[in-house]
């Protein structure tokens, strides 16, 4: 590195740490009055962190004051601006509760769900927080109907159902994928597919769902005891029926199909030995019967 760039360099670096020494020392020396019209500046300056730092010194200390208002109002999006949205979350919440005639609180209300948006965690993890964005989103549509954030809102709750649908699709895949032979989780993919068919009528994937929840079926059919085959095998021809009705030039059409002819195989199978154990057992009954009947 030639010695210019490490003079320029050292030169940034010694700048940077004067001013954080200022900034330090202006915390500790200066008013109320003087931090709240710093923080208000480094505000506009963008620099969210420092006056983050200012507004909640002087905040608790703003009580009754005419700047309250505002001070609490810029704290929120200065925790929003630095990436803290569970804090921005609580923050705008509180402000809308307080100043709850402010010219500033609706946009108070929509910051707040707007955080829990922004903190939505990815779709492999827990859920939770993505469910409480879409129902703090829809609230605030409910109650203010001609927003100037409506479309942006509809977008955002499209966008975070559509997080909820790959979770739901990759917790459904994931019982198929571990389930041959096992009879719990082949249960269990079935019902998770079931309730993703419920719960996301229009996805892209209810295709290979609709495909998937024959083979989970057909496998929960043959890994079953025989007395509880019939009822599964006849599922699976059901199952298989859906997927034709709903996806007639699937490409799955052809690999459901087999599992199709072997179900209607082992229902008439099935069907077939209880037909004969029942004529059996009437056969028994009526000789028995007639034994009773006859004299000795």
């Amino acid at each position: 590195m030639k010695l210019k760039n490490i003079v320029l360099i050292l030169s940034v670096a010694l700048i940077g740490l004067s001013s954080c020494g200022k900034f330090e020392k202006f915390r500790k020396s200066a008013s109320v009055p003087a931090k709240y019209k710093a923080a208000v500046e480094y505000y506009k300056k963008k620099d969210y962190a420092k006056a983050g730092i200012l507004f909640d010194e002087i905040l608790p200390l703003l009580k009754g004051d005419s700047t309250q208002e505002l001070a609490t109002f810029y704290q929120a999006y200065c925790d929003f601006n630095t990436g803290n949205y569970t804090l921005a979350n609580s923050h705008f919440k509180k402000f809308a509760e307080v100043f709850s005639r402010s010219e500033y609180a609706e946009e108070a209300i929509y910051m707040s769900a707007f955080s829990l948006y922004k903190d939505s965690p990815n779709y492999n993890l827990d859920q939770t927080g993505t469910l409480s964005a879409i129902n703090e989103i829809q609230s605030y549509l409910n109650n203010y109907p001609d927003t100037k954030f409506k479309e942006e809102c509809t977008n955002i709750i499209k966008e975070l159902r559509k997080k909820l649908e790959r979770k739901a699709y990759a917790k459904a895949k994931l019982y198929h994928k571990t389930s041959p032979f096992n009879i719990a989780t082949l249960k269990s993919a079935v019902i998770e597919i079931t309730n993703f068919q419920k719960d996301f009528p229009d996805s892209d994937y209810n295709e290979e769902m609709a495909y998937l929840k024959v083979v989970a079926q057909f496998e929960l059919a043959n890994s079953t005891i025989e007395i509880k085959q019939k009822e599964r095998y006849s599922d699976a021809t059901k199952f298989y029926l859906e997927l034709v009705d709903k996806f007639p030039n699937s490409n799955y059409l052809k690999l459901a199909e087999k599992m199709y002819t072997k179900s209607v195989d082992e229902v008439a199978r099935l069907t077939k030995l209880e037909d004969e154990y029942k004529a059996s057992v009437e056969k028994e009954k009526a000789k028995t019967s007639k034994l009773a009947t006859s004299p000795q």
